[in-house]
């Protein structure tokens, strides 16, 4: 398969395994060394997550998927270029500890080896409707 190929893979089943709330299918596509990372404000204060391997981030991406909820997922863009993509997306994201959703914006930032996430750095705001 070419690179362009399997970046498109790697990233529709990412995103599928977030919306579902699959914390081992994410999982499998990290590489178990790598770097990691989320920023981005919430409603009302920023948000930050750094990790340099899968064993420091899984806690994190486990919280996620126990405290969020995604709905009306809608890819925007998918740019795959050599071992890189660029995914621009959006969803309403429920949170189960205020029951709040906010629709919200993000763009994720992925390197990739042959067949695993190496890299991984996602930007969100809250977009206005």
């Amino acid at each position: 398969m070419t690179e362009r190929v399997v970046a498109e893979r790697i990233v529709r089943e990412l995103h599928a395994g977030r919306v579902a709330g699959d914390l081992a299918a994410m999982c499998r596509l990290f590489a178990a060394h790598g770097h990691y990372r989320i920023a981005g404000a919430s409603a009302d204060k920023p948000i930050s997550i750094s990790a340099q391997d899968l064993a420091g981030f899984r806690p994190w991406l486990s919280m996620l998927v126990k405290m969020f909820r995604i709905t009306n997922y809608q890819l925007l863009a998918l740019v795959c270029e050599g071992n890189r993509a660029t995914a621009h997306w959006k969803a309403d994201i429920y949170s189960k500890i205020t029951g709040v959703t906010v629709p919200t914006e993000l763009v994720d930032l992925i390197e990739f080896d042959a067949t695993h996430i190496v890299g991984y750095s996602e930007f969100f705001v809250p977009r206005g409707e």
